[in-house]
This record gives C-alpha cells, sequence and structure tokens, in this order.
C-alpha cells in the first residue's frame, strides 16, 4: 500500500483544527454524561480528523481520486465504442 499526501497543507490545518474542536466537545459533553456513547462516537471521529490532518492522507479523498482517474465516468462507460465525432440522433420520447 503506497500512501502519499492527498491533502495540501491548508486543508490539513483546517482538519487538524476542526477535529481538535470536536474532540474537545465531545470531551466535555461526556464528563458531564458519562452514560452517552454518541458523544465517544464524536470523539473517536474528531480524532480520526486529527489524524488525517496530521499525516495528510486522507482515504475518502484517495477512493474519489482514484475512482473518477480510473477510466471515465459511469455515463461515459454507457457510450463506450461510439466515437467523438460521431452524432448522435435527437430521440425526443
Amino acid at each position: 500500500m503506497n500512501v502519499k499526501p492527498n491533502i495540501t497543507i491548508l486543508n490539513a490545518l483546517i482538519r487538524i483544527t476542526i477535529g481538535l474542536t470536536i474532540v474537545a466537545w465531545g470531551t466535555a459533553k461526556l464528563v458531564k454524561w458519562p452514560w452517552r456513547e454518541s458523544y465517544l462516537l464524536a470523539i473517536l471521529l474528531g480524532a480520526m480528523k486529527v489524524g488525517e490532518g496530521i499525516v495528510r492522507y486522507c482515504p475518502a479523498t484517495d477512493l474519489y481520486k482514484k475512482s473518477t482517474t480510473n477510466g471515465q465516468t459511469a455515463s461515459r462507460d454507457s457510450m463506450e465504442g461510439l466515437d467523438q465525432d460521431e452524432v448522435l440522433p435527437y430521440n425526443p420520447t
């Protein structure tokens, strides 16, 4: 697995800032209501964003870039075999 940074420094700083904000908010809420598990989930998601910012690698961004650069888009695949210069007949129905 080849992991290269795929987000910019500004994007990484924004992810770190928002992630730390979510972690702080979730921790404050979890201290007040320790039986609620949704705050623990928020802390984990915030920590994930902090980690993405530090490493400068986002798996979702990488997956999106690979899906758009591997071949053409889905609508383009349905027109496979047609030349670029060929004009399709108009069908109003």
